[in-house]
């Protein structure tokens, strides 16, 4: 349906209410216009209906009740409902406007694993502005309260504390996932969703994606998750149980149909993905999957191989399938190769932070070179550790207090030179 017609239904049925043109795409808009539309509507409680006998049953529909549902489907689908989206990382309606998507798109044959197109907006192609977190990062490691900067995972562990919303999404859900045992795991997995939507991609991927050189860095890395109550369980289930699972829940479904179209691989391609540099939009789509039925983790301390806690044993005669959900996370081209981008991107920043950190830098008044700018760039760790304490009455945090003697003899010799001879 056109762009003109959906602002004259808006204007004519919705008292004068226009909305926007990435509204106008948004499936919670779409559902309000068609409620407004009696022929629409009356299809479109149909389609609810069918959604709804699809989900109670295992098997598909019957010949008759699947020709119903296909014609009201392909009415809606071509209404105001047409190519409407869910927004990414902006989850106040995320489970309205899922249902809604998933009404309009009914997946007929459940044992289908590769589903229709992502349910969400287009993601984002290209690498997110790093500025807060290289501002923290900075303060993080001129802080002896923090220590070592070296260790890049825990560098961003300390930017994470720095941060206020970061320090206490990650505290409930690390108390949530350690609380008992054994563990909710699904209130576990609903904190580390909150977690990871909530904070700013550029203070979590660092978490998750940081590169590793010995052991204790591995285990840092893997425990962020806490691996204990969100991935693993005491026996490993059926990937083909974990799959249904996931059908099941419209949530974790429409990010799976994300992670399968954002970290697509191809044997052709440089990279490994089917869309080229496809990287940042791939490991969202991954970090959409964690805190879902589907969380996945890495191998173990030593690797930077991640996998579904799931095996394929005793699959008869799916086995080929039950690889096929397995393999999609353990031996994903695409998703590999955004990974270690994403590492080296991590190692890259480091290396740079440490030049800026020892670079002298030239002095305008000519005697020789200074570290006037670098302390600029960089404070020492004194100062970063009364940044990161907290203030104090008897601590002043005024920066021009020590420029106020040179202040005072520079206007008495000025009232000395301008003054009455």
């Amino acid at each position: 349906m056109g762009l003109p017609l959906l602002l004259g239904l808006l204007l004519a049925r919705a008292g004068g209410l226009v909305v926007s043109l990435e509204q106008s795409h948004n499936c919670i808009t779409a559902e309000n216009l068609c409620m407004t539309d009696p022929s629409c509507n009356a299809t479109y409680l149909t389609l609810q209906q069918c959604s709804q006998s699809l989900a109670k049953s295992s098997s598909s529909l019957r010949y008759e009740a699947k020709d119903r549902c296909l014609a009201a489907e392909t009415f809606i689908r071509n209404s105001y409902f047409q190519d409407c989206k869910c927004p990414r990382r902006t989850r106040k309606q995320e489970d309205r406007c899922l249902r809604i998507y998933w009404t309009v798109h009914p997946t007929l044959t459940q044992a289908d694993f590769h589903l229709e197109a992502s349910p969400y907006e287009d993601a984002a192609s290209e690498e997110s502005s790093r500025t807060k977190y290289n501002k923290l990062a900075t303060q993080a490691s001129g802080s002896r309260v923090f220590g070592d900067s070296t260790n890049i995972c825990l560098e961003a562990a300390n930017v994470c504390q720095l941060d206020h919303k970061c320090v206490r999404l990650r505290t409930h859900y690390a108390q949530i996932c350690s609380a008992e045992y054994p563990c909710d795991q699904r209130k576990c997995h609903r904190g580390l969703r909150h977690f990871f939507e909530r904070v700013s991609m550029e203070i979590t991927k660092p978490l998750l994606f940081c590169p590793c050189q010995d052991d204790v860095c591995g285990r840092r890395r893997w425990n962020t998750i806490v691996p204990e109550c969100s991935f693993q369980s005491n026996n490993k289930p059926n990937c083909l149980i974990v799959l249904d699972s996931c059908l099941k829940d419209h949530i974790c479904k429409s990010r799976l149909v994300d992670f399968q179209e954002q970290c697509k691989s191809s044997d052709t391609s440089s990279d490994g993905c089917f869309r080229r540099h496809n990287h940042a939009a791939c490991l969202e789509a991954y970090m959409g999957m964690i805190g879902t039925p589907m969380t996945p983790n890495y191998i173990n301390n030593s690797t930077a191989d991640v996998t579904l806690w799931c095996s394929c044993e005793n699959s008869g005669n799916q086995k080929e399938d039950c690889d096929q959900i397995l393999e999609s996370f353990a031996d994903n081209r695409c998703l590999k190769s955004a990974i270690q981008s994403q590492m080296s991107l991590n190692q890259l920043n480091t290396d740079i932070e440490e030049q800026l950190q020892f670079t002298p830098s030239l002095n305008i008044q000519g005697d020789g070179t200074s570290t006037v700018f670098t302390s600029q760039m960089y404070q020492g760790p004194e100062e970063k550790k009364l940044q990161v304490l907290e203030d104090t009455p008897g601590n002043s945090s005024n920066p021009s207090s020590g420029c106020l003697p040179s202040l005072i003899l520079t206007t008495m010799l000025l009232l000395v030179l301008l003054g009455p001879p």
